[in-house]
């Protein structure tokens, strides 16, 4: 069988603020995982020092395969490690996603994270954190 190593999955990252703003997309494979880990430390650089949060789009995204999720906690350690405090995944409801999500994105020390239906939802909780999003 021919291994071809393609990324499936797409992302793209941008910083407003404190707060690292990533949208995903498509089925992840380990591939896209190590794409992703790899772009978003470096994005994440200039918040390091002080507190900043994650407001994360995951409609678009559909679930990723097992290979990712070592990836993906190991991502979600650093973070924490280097000042993450709070994580707003907006998407609509699905009980596959929140499953999956539980799953790679674990609470630890003082990180939390919460889960809405809508951006404007999520954007609030993030404010009323201390954490505004500008566009």
């Amino acid at each position: 069988m021919l291994q071809t190593n393609l990324q499936h999955g797409e992302f793209d990252i941008k910083i407003s603020g404190q707060v690292l703003v990533a949208s995903l997309a498509g089925s992840w494979n380990e591939e896209a995982a190590h794409a992703f880990d790899r772009e978003f430390r470096l994005a994440a650089e200039p918040l390091l020092g002080a507190p900043w949060a994650h407001l994360v789009y995951l409609d678009d995204w559909s679930l990723g395969v097992p290979e990712m999720k070592p990836v993906i906690e190991q991502l979600v350690v650093w973070c924490c490690e280097h000042g993450l405090k709070r994580a707003a995944q907006v998407y609509s409801a699905s009980m596959l996603k929140t499953l999956q999500l539980q799953d790679l994105v674990v609470e630890q020390g003082d990180f939390q994270r919460r889960a809405f239906a809508t951006e404007q939802q999520a954007l609030q909780w993030l404010r009323a954190e201390g954490y505004d999003v500008a566009y």
